[in-house]
C-alpha cells in the first residue's frame, strides 16, 4: 500500500535521523551537566523539527487520503473526522 508521503519519504527520513542526532546531543549535554538554558534550547529545536515532520505528513494525508475520500465520496465524513481529531491532538 503506498500512503500519500510515499513521494516525501526519502526527506521526512532525513529529518527524522537528523532529529535522532539532536536527541542524542542532548543525552551527552545532560551527562555532561550542560547548562539548563543550552539544553532548553536543544529541545525546543527538537520540538519544532518534529512539528515539521508532522505537519509534512499531516498535509499529504489531507491532499491524499481525505481529499480523495472527499472526490470519491466514500466514508468522507469518516476521513474528515479523523483529521479533526489528528489536528486536536496536535494543537494540545
Amino acid at each position: 500500500m503506498s500512503h500519500p508521503y510515499a513521494k516525501e519519504k526519502a526527506d521526512l527520513l532525513t529529518r527524522l535521523r537528523r532529529i535522532e542526532g539532536q536527541v542524542r546531543g542532548v543525552q551527552k549535554m545532560i551527562e555532561e551537566d550542560r547548562y539548563c538554558v543550552d539544553l532548553l534550547t536543544q529541545l525546543a529545536a527538537i520540538k519544532n523539527a518534529t512539528h515539521k515532520v508532522a505537519l509534512s505528513i499531516l498535509e499529504a494525508h489531507t491532499r491524499g487520503c481525505v481529499a480523495d475520500a472527499i472526490h470519491h465520496h466514500t466514508s468522507e465524513d469518516e476521513k474528515i473526522d479523523e483529521l479533526m481529531d489528528v489536528i486536536r491532538q496536535f494543537i494540545k
